[in-house]
């Protein structure tokens, strides 16, 4: 089983890269901090300096249709924005 879910590609994520060498990360719910940096050196071949975690809740929506109320919510996964060495970076499209 892989910690790193997915790669998080957003604006805000983009521009955190891009000024702070850090990188975000959908992980495993169930995976600490230094698992997290252990997947990250071996997966991309990079020094990690510091992880941050956090727990991402879902987003609850309702919607008013022909058939009711409908309630639903959006997927809670856990994030973290890892740190990377001075000089190292993560380059997503290279291999595709």
């Amino acid at each position: 089983m892989s910690i790193i879910v997915k790669p998080i590609i957003s604006e805000k994520a983009n521009a955190d890269s891009e000024v702070h060498n850090r990188y975000t990360f959908e992980v495993e719910k169930t995976s600490n901090k230094i698992q997290i940096k252990e997947a990250v050196e071996k997966a991309y071949g990079v020094s990690v300096v510091s992880v941050r975690t956090l727990n991402v809740r879902p987003d609850r929506k309702s919607r008013y249709t022909k058939s009711g109320l409908i309630n639903g919510k959006t997927k809670a996964y856990k994030k973290a924005v890892v740190t990377l060495a001075e000089g190292n970076n993560i380059d997503y499209y290279s291999n595709i």
